[in-house]
């Protein structure tokens, strides 16, 4: 039941529909106070009367009923408590049946959601800069699915410009075939650091690099025999670290796959009017929109990040027919996504309303930020060797008898680094610090696996259980119970705000309130009755947990 619906409607406010009432309760912090509650404050200006005497009004006409047991106003707010019993019976009976796929709905069907996210750059090191957008991206991916959407998840690599004629370069300078194919992305990184000690004093470096790009722009054969094996071996090393992070892609579409796709869109601005020239560059002026010129090409006739992205979003929509195309990408980007949305719109493409930058803020060491150029990068694959180690050594000390301890630290220490990098609004920048990624106490991922494996010690312990009746329910039961309730609104208000940061939230809220009741409420008790009422309690907070956390990409364990 939508219990806020069922409120709104029975309030019957003139002037306000169910859904515009709906919209306005909220649920107190503490059940003490109700399950439900109307701010009268949002109403005042509609009804012209002050909050409270409009709290006191509504409260004097509402007729109680079997679902909604109480209505009283205080202090300006309307507060209702529904039939908790019933309430309890639907929850439990509900997470229990539906089990894996609780929280789940079909809101998305018949809709394809396009999420660019991670977008690595061939021949550069997975660093710890990419955790954000590759873990947001893919929580939201399954966040999608679950809801019923189809979910195209797109790799846009980083595979075009002259970077790569820079790599070529440095390769046939200081480097071999050999060298790299044993040295891999550590001996690509090692050369692409050098290129630009050397390019320092050395301009002609620059020039030549240039020139190599463009004989791989032109097909030329062992400049391109160069290139697909920086590419080929950036995508096998980058491909353990996905695999370790249970993320995936249906699409690696990356920037060169636009080279041919380009042209027809210059030729399109054109002909619409939208192109200008300015001292050379091909531009659409965006000033009148408060913007700076979107380039589309360069003076030499060179194309940029727009043009790309711009093709990249027709191509998409064309292949597609996306209800709505993500960018996972830092904020930094902003003016760029805001500029090529606008020319889209300008270029009369109603969808481009439909397209949307999912912004987050960036990563920093406590020394500064990183630069490939200059090699000053923590890589992810050291960040996670070192979680899982210190997992596996914590592990060792409190319970060495575990079987499959290896698997356990890898489920462990992979989910605090990606816990880590979700567990706040992505907005936020993060200075990355060993110490705080590596913690395993306070509000962690391990606390929330623990939790997990807390719930199956019991259900090992106590057996699966059987009927039950609710008498004398005790607030540590019902707040658990009022959490598992609130998940599915928490799924479909994180994929609203394109925010997995609620679902770490919520994890951690119910994590905390079981083992409040696991420590207040003795399960294993004789009364079959109540035994069976908390084991079913145990059991649904296990269920929503593993949901929860394998939404966010992150494994649970049988024992910690």
């Amino acid at each position: 039941m939508d219990y806020k619906i069922y409120i709104a409607k029975k309030l019957n406010i003139e002037g306000l529909d169910a859904e515009s009432i709906s919209s306005f309760i909220e649920i107190p912090p503490e059940t003490t106070m109700g399950d439900y509650a109307l701010p009268c404050f949002k109403l005042a200006k509609i009804m012209r009367r002050p909050p409270v005497v409009i709290a006191e009004t509504l409260a004097n006409g509402f007729t109680t009923d079997e679902v909604i047991k109480e209505c009283s106003a205080l202090n300006g707010y309307l507060n209702f408590k529904i039939n908790r019993e019933n309430f309890a019976l639907t929850t439990l009976e509900e997470v229990l049946t539906l089990n894996e796929n609780f929280g789940s709905s079909n809101i998305g069907e018949g809709k394809t959601i396009c999420i660019d996210y991670s977008s690595i750059n061939i021949a550069k090191p997975f660093h710890i800069g990419h955790l954000s957008t590759t873990v947001i991206g893919s929580a939201l991916c399954k966040i999608f699915r679950f809801l019923g959407y189809k979910v195209v998840g797109i790799n846009h690599l980083g595979d075009y410009g002259t970077q790569f004629g820079k790599l070529i370069v440095a390769y046939k300078l200081w480097s071999s075939e050999e060298a790299v194919k044993q040295g891999r992305l550590k001996e690509l990184t090692r050369i692409y650091v050098k290129f630009h000690e050397e390019a320092k004093s050395n301009p002609s470096l620059d020039d030549e690099a240039r020139r190599y790009f463009t004989l791989i722009e032109n097909g030329d054969e062992e400049s391109n025999k160069l290139f697909n094996l920086f590419k080929q071996i950036t995508l096998e090393e980058v491909d353990k670290i996905y695999k370790m992070l249970n993320v995936s892609f249906d699409s690696y579409a990356g920037e060169s796959f636009y080279n041919d796709k380009m042209s027809p869109i210059v030729a399109e601005l054109n002909e619409k009017g939208l192109i200008k020239k300015s001292e050379g560059a091909s531009i659409v002026d965006l000033e009148e929109y408060g913007m700076p010129p979107c380039l589309i090409l360069k003076s030499d006739g060179s194309t940029l990040y727009a043009t790309r992205d711009i093709a990249a979003a027709v191509y998409r929509k064309n292949t597609y027919d996306f209800y709505k195309c993500l960018y996972v990408v830092a904020y930094q980007q902003n003016l760029h996504f805001k500029q090529f949305f606008k020319v889209i719109e300008l270029m009369g493409r109603s969808w481009a309303k439909d397209l949307e930058h999912v912004a987050y803020g960036m990563v920093s060491l406590e020394d500064g930020a990183m630069s490939t150029r200059t090699g000053n990068v923590v890589l992810l694959e050291d960040v996670i060797s070192r979680t899982i180690e210190k997992a596996y050594n914590v592990i060792e000390a409190k319970n060495p008898n575990i079987e499959n301890k290896e698997e356990v630290a890898k489920t462990v220490g992979t989910g605090a680094v990606i816990f880590g990098a979700l567990c706040n609004s992505k907005i936020k920048d993060i200075v990355f610090s060993y110490d705080r990624v590596l913690s395993f106490e306070g509000e962690t991922c391990p606390y929330v696996q623990y939790t997990v494996a807390r719930c199956n010690s019991v259900i090992k312990k106590c057996g699966n259980g059987g009927a039950y009746t609710i008498k004398d329910m005790q607030k540590e039961e019902y707040d658990v119970i009022s959490l598992l309730g609130k998940f599915k609104e928490t799924i479909v208000r994180a994929s609203e705000k394109y925010e997995p940061f609620f679902i770490t939230r919520y994890a951690l809220d119910l994590a905390t309130a079981f083992n409040k009741f696991y420590f207040d409420c003795k399960i294993a008790v004789e009364d079959e009755n109540v035994r069976n009422f908390r084991l079913a309690i145990t059991k649904a907070t296990k269920i929503t947990l593993t949901n929860a956390l394998t939404l966010l990409g992150i494994g649970v364990v049988e024992q910690m």
